[in-house]
């Protein structure tokens, strides 16, 4: 079965990110829901990057960085993007909102197609699916 996790962390680097990774595989090996191999496929892990000028709170244009396949991989991948958009950024130029993939043999990422807008980043609630809501007692249960 496919599972979809999309989450709001707000990271600030790739250190971050393979943290969170980590741990979220530790959380999903625990649980029993996957062996959490990235390698055979069993997780991978979309990142968003985008990057903003120093001290602004507003993010520039995102760029998602589509199946990572291992910690590394993760690090590497958002290390490059993020030094790719600030080099675009200081030459005067815009980023576009992209999708990408890391290529492991450059160390480098390559897009795969343009996003038109935002809007293509939705997501849409499965009508057949109910969502999941798991009470405190089930939690503390679990815990």
């Amino acid at each position: 079965a496919l599972m979809e996790i999309v989450s709001e962390p707000d990271l600030r680097s790739s250190a971050e990110a393979a943290e969170c990774m980590k741990k979220l595989r530790q959380i999903l090996r625990y649980i029993g829901s996957c062996d959490g191999d990235m390698e055979k496929g069993s997780l991978r892990c979309d990142a968003n990057v985008s990057v903003r000028l120093k001290g602004s709170s507003t993010l520039g244009t995102r760029c998602e960085i589509k199946n990572l396949n291992s910690i590394r991989y993760i690090v590497q991948a958002i290390d490059y993007e993020i030094q790719r958009q600030i080099e675009i950024l200081e030459s005067g130029e815009e980023i576009s909102q992209d999708t990408l993939l890391f290529d492991v043999a450059l160390g480098k990422t390559k897009v795969m197609r343009n996003k038109e807008d935002a809007s293509d980043y939705r997501y849409f609630p499965e009508p057949d699916l109910l969502p999941v809501e798991v009470s405190q007692e089930k939690i503390d249960l679990i815990q």
